[in-house]
């Protein structure tokens, strides 16, 4: 399997795995392991015409999970046979209860509970649920070297959908709340513990708001549509990480996050150290 090369931590690291994505992506893409469940996925999927005959077969669902960033819920398999045979037509559905909205794009997408019925002999459905478990199946490989900069790029796709989402006014803050990864990094962007979880719902979302007002000019999720926004929440992000965590001697890149703290001659700029990275790439 390819493994994703991101010799610096921190937001710095972060700008280097920007540079370089696009060409590490393509490499990835290509592991002999990914391909052959892709391919098992195209070839297979309309036979699943059941959310049975889906969560029975591991690699198959191994893709349908994947596409939605719920890899780790593969072994629940009575929990996701209920999430899918439910829907979401039905307020009171199960996915519509849960607060992972995820559980509602996954069962929306499959259909096999709701009224126009399962959406797995659709071609456009087969490619694109392909499609997306491609991307976040790379995410899920960033992870393993850097868990901060998988929660980076999940973070950059979901709260621009939610920013765009018809009801942000509404439910936007929920829906980040109730997604960990998302959570996540918003807590650490405002620079807020983990521990504020366990508060009363509707106030966490005013704190939340408080804090969006306070850094980014705006109390509602929808400041996220500018892509500056959600710039600068990540680098406010990686900021608290590394000030919570501190670089140490097996930290990536610490040797040269040491250049560029130092102060002796000829040490090198932060530009610097990400240029010649991309360039050797």
């Amino acid at each position: 399997m390819f493994t994703p090369a991101i010799p610096l931590g921190g937001y710095l690291g972060w700008r280097v795995l920007q540079n370089t994505a696009e060409r590490q992506f393509e490499t990835f893409q290509k592991s002999p392991e990914i391909v052959r469940n892709v391919d098992y996925f195209r070839e297979h999927i309309v036979e699943a015409d059941t959310a049975e005959k889906l969560v029975d077969d591991r690699r198959l669902l191994t893709v349908a999970l994947g596409a939605f960033g719920l890899e780790e819920e593969i072994n629940k398999k009575a929990f996701i046979q209920k999430i899918l045979e439910e829907g979401t037509d039905a307020s009171d559905s199960f996915a519509n209860r849960l607060s992972d909205t995820r559980w509602r794009q996954f069962a929306k997408a499959f259909g096999y509970g709701n009224f126009t019925g399962a959406n797995t002999g659709i071609p456009s459905f087969r490619e694109q649920t392909a499609n997306d478990y491609l991307e976040r199946a790379f995410e899920v490989s960033v992870g393993e070297v850097n868990t901060d900069m998988r929660l980076a790029m999940n973070f950059r796709r979901e709260i621009t959908a939610i920013a765009n989402g018809s009801n942000v006014e509404d439910v936007g803050w929920f829906q980040i709340m109730g997604q960990e990864p998302l959570r996540a990094v918003m807590e650490g962007a405002f620079g807020l513990p983990s521990s504020i979880g366990s508060a009363d719902i509707d106030q966490q979302k005013e704190l939340f708001e408080r804090k969006a007002d306070q850094f980014f000019g705006g109390k509602s999720p929808a400041i996220f549509k500018d892509p500056l926004k959600v710039e600068e929440a990540l680098r406010r992000f990686f900021v608290q990480s590394e000030i919570q965590n501190g670089p140490s001697a097996s930290t990536p890149g610490s040797a040269a996050l040491s250049m560029l703290t130092g102060s002796a001659n000829g040490s090198l700029s932060g530009n610097s150290i990400v240029n010649l990275f991309i360039s050797n790439f």
